[in-house]
């Protein structure tokens, strides 16, 4: 990654900006640091032009609105992947002329949708009414009227958990010239209406408060509680009728939804063309940009700045200087990187594992998974997927990782001669009576676990090996050769010793003994280094004998391994298990279809539940394991500055 520093004249800046977005290999970074410098600031200041950005943001936030409401009514068939359309730039710019039919089409959506969401508010407060006023039906009196000459009339609610004989009680107490209605109850209450001489009331009303009564309200409502249903019913069908129309004119409109989609494309790269100003700075007449660009991309960005006479400087980054992570990796590697991506990019002080730790996933996902079947399915589905859909990104770059994982898949399945299990010497037993089986090419792991175990093992310490030799080479590369000799070379001395010297003599005869020298001269080695960044002798070779517990972490992390075992395992017992459900039947016509029944949804169930802990634990085996040696992660991505549009892929 390199700094490039550009000066050029403001007259000249709108088209650089186009161009340095369609070359899409520059990220601007903001320069506000420097408007805190005294320096700086006597000579610049910001550019930009915020209320444009909130303009187009405004904008875009209401096209999106629009196409969601359209999607909704868009009833042509919808792709598995939704991807951009490949469009010409000429074609492009072409869709964007005519942006007036568009804004006027936009502008409509827009007003149907405020009226269709007026209707669905007063639809919603005419439900509600309806729902208050159900409980006063049988009340045949207007809701407004609440005395005559005579009499009062108490309309209103007391919890449900009153009395309602203690209630009558208490009133007969007062006056035996009252009429008390219960409407309706419900859970919480009783709806009811008192009438009472109006000389009396005040003695009523006081009886009623004792058990909570609260008067009901029903304002601007006139008439009867059965008429005012009558009209809100009436006026919800007229709804009904005025959103069913509306509905149709989006269904209408749903036509233009590309045209709308390429303008609101369009409305992101003018934004972010504005956007992208407020990290630069200017003066009358010469504007200032700053930023990063990749190595291989001086010559393209160069040839654009000379085409507008600008001052241009290219320089590597300073010491210690952060800048941000571009992942750069061959064809095989790069769908990997998506793995690295996932824990964290590098620091810019670290390294990029991706190329060196593809092949090592691979292996890993095809061991633990390990069937001819499956890894046939994950290859060939992810393969049809890259052919059929235009997908990019991340997704794309998993769908690449998983047809190489499906390919060690079926690589590792012939080692151990699993075909959907057994599932093929099953059926040729239940359907056609006879006696099949494909051999495995190496073992099989159910009646060999302990040499897949010693196998699993071994490739654990080759992986971190590999991890430890990385951190080796960073010592080097930083200038530390000693710290690599103490630090990984005395430690790949002392392990390698101890394991012959455990284990030499059952493969070569008298290799212990070399192992035990090996680990007496690599064990004093790591003593007499490994506290060297302490002050004083004794505290030295107290950290250096410390030190040696190191290997319980070593041990622990060659055990991890053991889950390429287990994992493994777990997929061929549960074929086995499928395969002697499906047999159940016995022979005939109804136990082949019961055998397929049951070898469909056992295997899918096997290579959705088993992909999914393979995809895990291969990427625990590289975070914690192979990682934890040398890696160094919190790197910022790199992010240029380009077209990135939402609904259209802009080609040349």
């Amino acid at each position: 990654m390199n700094k490039i520093s550009i000066v050029g004249l403001n007259s000249e800046k709108s088209w650089l900006v186009k161009d340095i977005m369609d070359l899409g290999v520059v990220e601007v970074s903001s320069q506000d640091s420097k408007l805190a410098d005294p320096e700086w600031l006597s000579y610049v200041k910001k550019d930009g032009n915020e209320d444009a950005v909130l303009n187009y943001d405004s904008k875009i936030s209401k096209i999106n609105d629009v196409l969601i409401t359209l999607e909704g009514y868009d009833t042509s068939k919808k792709p598995l992947f939704s991807t951009r359309r490949l469009v010409s730039s000429k074609e492009f710019d072409s869709m964007v002329d005519n942006i007036n039919d568009v804004e006027g089409n936009v502008a409509k959506v827009v007003e149907l949708s405020k009226s269709y969401n007026n209707l669905c508010s007063e639809q919603n407060k005419l439900e509600t009414s309806i729902l208050s006023l159900k409980p006063w039906v049988k009340y045949e009196l207007p809701l407004e009227f609440r005395e005559t000459i005579y009499t009062s009339i108490f309309i209103g609610v007391v919890p449900s958990v009153i009395d309602v004989d203690r209630l009558k009680s208490d009133l007969d107490q007062e006056t035996d010239k009252y009429v008390i209605d219960i409407l309706a109850s419900d859970k919480e209450q009783y709806y009811i209406t008192t009438i009472c001489l109006t000389k009396e009331k005040d003695d009523v009303y006081e009886v009623l408060k004792q058990f909570g009564f609260n008067n009901a309200e029903f304002k601007d409502l006139t008439g009867t509680a059965s008429e005012n249903i009558a009209l809100y019913e009436k006026r919800l069908k007229e709804i009904s009728e005025s959103k069913s129309a509306i509905e149709k004119n989006f269904s209408e409109y749903v036509q233009y939804k590309e045209e709308i989609q390429a303008y609101y494309d369009y409305l992101t790269i003018e934004k972010d063309k504005n956007k992208i100003l407020g990290n630069m700075l200017k003066t009358d007449t010469t504007f200032y940009l700053q930023g990063w660009i990749p190595d291989s991309s001086k010559e393209q960005i160069g040839s654009v700045l000379k085409k507008y006479e600008c001052w241009f400087e290219i320089s590597e980054p300073e010491e210690g200087e952060p800048y941000p992570i571009l992942l750069n990796n061959n064809s095989f590697s790069q769908p990997f990187e998506s793995i690295t991506e996932l824990y964290s990019l590098p620091s810019p002080t670290s390294i990029d594992p991706t190329s060196i730790m593809a092949p090592f996933y691979m292996m890993f996902f095809g061991l633990m998974l390990a069937d001819v079947g499956y890894g046939a399915i994950i290859s060939g589905a992810c393969f049809i997927i890259l052919r059929k859909f235009n997908i990019e990104g991340n997704l794309k770059k998993m769908m690449k990782m998983f047809f190489y994982c499906g390919l060690a898949t079926i690589f590792w399945g012939i080692m151990f001669g699993s075909y959907f299990g057994d599932a093929l010497t099953t059926i040729a037993r239940v359907m056609f009576n006879g006696d099949f089986a494909i051999k495995p090419i190496w073992i099989n792991p159910i009646t060999e676990p302990m040499t897949l175990l010693i196998f699993s093992l071994l490739f654990g310490v080759v992986h971190l090996f590999v991890g430890m030799g990385i951190k080796a080479y960073m010592d080097i590369r930083d200038g530390h050769p000693l710290d690599a000799l103490f630090d990984i070379g005395f430690w790949y001395g002392f392990i390698i010793g101890i394991a012959l010297w455990l284990f030499g003599n059952s493969v070569i005869a008298g290799s212990n003994v070399v192992g035990k020298w090996m680990t007496i001269v690599f064990g004093i080695g790591l003593i007499l280094t490994q506290g060297r960044e302490k002050e004083g002798l004794i505290s030295k070779l107290f950290s250096g004998v410390l030190s040696l517990y190191g290997i319980t972490s070593y041990l622990s992390d060659v055990l991890s391994y053991s889950r390429l075992l287990a994992l493994g395992l777990a997929t061929g017992v549960i074929s086995s298990v499928v395969s002697v459900l499906g047999s159940l039947g016995g022979t005939g016509i109804f136990a082949s279809i019961l055998l397929v029944v049951v070898l469909l949804i056992g295997h899918t169930f096997n290579i959705a539940i088993n992909s999914l802990g393979t995809f895990v634990h291969a990427a625990r085996l590289q975070y914690v394991e192979f990682f934890g040696k040398f890696y160094e992660g919190g790197g910022d991505a790199f992010n240029p500055f380009m077209k990135k549009t939402k609904y259209i892929k802009i080609t040349k």
